[in-house]
């Protein structure tokens, strides 16, 4: 219980972030929604117009519209300038508007459209101006039905929220997403009460407000306003004061993809970064396009990839030249085509590798891809959840002809589970797991050479690579990490007892590589 509590101390700048995107977002939405809702009560065409586009945003997964954000304003940029941010709070803030449009819009606008004929016909009898009757008749009838809508859009968005951490968001997804990735349970408890308790203070706090307005109480209404504005009013203070007094030429924006060894060694180059007078702050859990994207534009300074990646998704190249030839390309090709310098690599590989269970690669006399082409149209394929979509699959099931009788997505941690519970027969593993030996598994040969080498790499953003400090402080970790090494450190995270945190792994590796 102690640990849980300790958890939940440490989020308090999630908590602000997330306090401040959801209200953002919440007040914006209101923002738009109010005077679409007048229109749309005095015109069909724009109710039908309105309710419809409002309706068809929320049949779209909350999670994809989080990510369509980050390419359009990507594209965004060519017009606007590099100084449009693609990351973070922006596409955040105007996703999850969006998202809050519908319960709003819907209640305004039925609530217009069923006020009492007899009431609006008295107030033109009375010779109220169009302004005097919505002020004065329209709004305090409907102000109840408003704030019902209201109530339901804050629960959605700030339940929503969680999932910007997906693109560079600090929020309370954060615990969230990197407990599941490393099994760290009391982590996931705390992210989620954290964001479910803060739903509940919203909705109370807005249900204080609501029968305000329906008992025409002022006391009890401004009340609950003023609790709502002080409470942003703190998440700003305690967001925003956290930079104070830093230089943002100090301050280095380190991001990960999500998976236990991306969390470690983003910590590892914090530590190092941290030691050189550098304010640190992370974006994790980012895909592999978004934070390629990120680092080109400035958005994040530095990330660890991996060569094959890099070849197959950004180069679009097919051909595997080789290991050392493929560096020297991609090297070139970042320099001269995204301003990101490539500074060189860390020393281990992390490929993919598809592993069974021994005892069922034994019994099916399975050691190599080839022999698996055999025995696929049999078995379950298991995989992250973007590999299914990226070239390197294509380019195995191509080379081996490779038909499996099922193919399921799981995040990296319950991938290897379903291995175990025979949920998959067959996974998409990484060479440098530490699951591999732990779990006894088989990492079948590529004889064709299917998959690129993926030798893991240092990425500096086009403003990161002029600064010379950031180059130096980071500098001692080429060449120093070895498979093995790297392998001990994700299984420190992965495992299921004595389990460290990806710092405390990033410190023991530090030490093992004689920083």
């Amino acid at each position: 219980m102690s640990a849980f509590f300790t958890a939940l101390g440490g989020l308090g700048d999630e908590l602000a972030a997330h306090v401040l995107l959801s209200a953002s977002a919440i007040g914006l939405g209101l923002a738009i929604a109010l005077p679409l809702a007048i229109w749309a009560s005095r015109s069909e065409h724009v109710a039908r117009l309105t309710l419809g586009f409002a309706s068809l945003v929320q049949t779209i997964p909350a999670l994809a519209l989080l990510a369509l954000f980050f390419p359009v304003l990507l594209s965004l940029r060519a017009v606007f300038g590099p100084g449009l941010p693609t990351l973070g709070f922006l596409p955040a803030l105007l996703a999850l508007t969006l998202y809050a449009l519908l319960p709003i819009l819907r209640n305004a606008v039925t609530a217009q459209t069923n006020l009492d004929p007899g009431v609006l016909e008295a107030a033109d009898g009375m010779g109220m101006s169009g302004w005097q009757k919505l002020r004065l008749v329209e709004i305090p009838l409907t102000a109840p039905y408003v704030m019902a809508g209201l109530r339901t859009a804050s629960v959605w968005t700030i339940g929503a929220a969680t999932l910007s951490t997906t693109i560079g968001q600090k929020s309370l997804g954060d615990p969230i997403f990197a407990g599941l990735q490393t099994q760290n349970w009391v982590l996931v408890l705390a992210g989620c009460f954290g964001s479910a308790a803060l739903a509940l203070v919203a909705d109370g706090l807005l249900a204080l407000i609501e029968r305000g307005f329906d008992r025409r109480n002022r006391v009890m209404w401004l009340g609950g306003m003023a609790a709502v504005l002080l409470g942003v009013a703190a998440a700003v203070v305690a967001h925003f004061g956290i930079g104070l007094g830093h230089n943002d030429e100090k301050r280095v924006v380190i991001g990960a993809k999500s998976y236990s060894e991306q969390y470690i060694l983003a910590r590892l180059m914090g530590q190092q970064l941290e030691k050189a007078g550098f304010k640190v702050s992370y974006r994790e859990g980012l895909g592999s396009a978004v934070v390629h994207s990120a680092v080109t534009t400035n958005a994040i300074d530095v990330y660890v990839d991996y060569t094959g990646t890099l070849w197959t998704n950004q180069l679009k190249r097919k051909r595997n030249p080789g290991r050392d030839a493929m560096y020297r390309q991609i090297v070139n090709w970042e320099h001269d085509t995204t301003g990101t310098e490539v500074l060189g690599k860390l020393g281990f590989e992390n490929a993919y590798a598809f592993a069974m269970r021994t005892d069922q690669a034994k019994r099916m006399g399975v050691r190599s891809l080839a022999d698996l082409t055999r025995v696929a149209p049999r078995l379950t394929l298991g995989a992250d959840i973007e590999f299914f979509e990226r070239p390197e699959w294509f380019a195995v099931r191509n080379a081996y002809d490779l038909r499996f009788a099922r193919k399921r997505s799981f995040t990296t941690t319950f991938m290897y589970d379903a291995l175990q519970s025979v949920e998959a027969n067959v996974i998409a593993a990484y060479t440098s797991d530490g699951r591999i030996a732990a779990d006894h598994l088989r990492v079948l040969s590529d004889p064709k050479n299917a998959f690129p080498s993926y030798d893991a790499i240092i990425l500096l953003s086009p403003k990161a690579s002029r600064n010379a400090k950031i180059v130096a402080a980071l500098k001692p970790l080429l060449g120093k990490i070895d498979v093995e090494k790297m392998r001990k450190a994700n299984y420190s995270v992965d495992r299921e007892t004595d389990k460290r945190t990806p710092a405390q792994a990033a410190k023991t590796l530090a030490k093992e590589i004689g920083l």
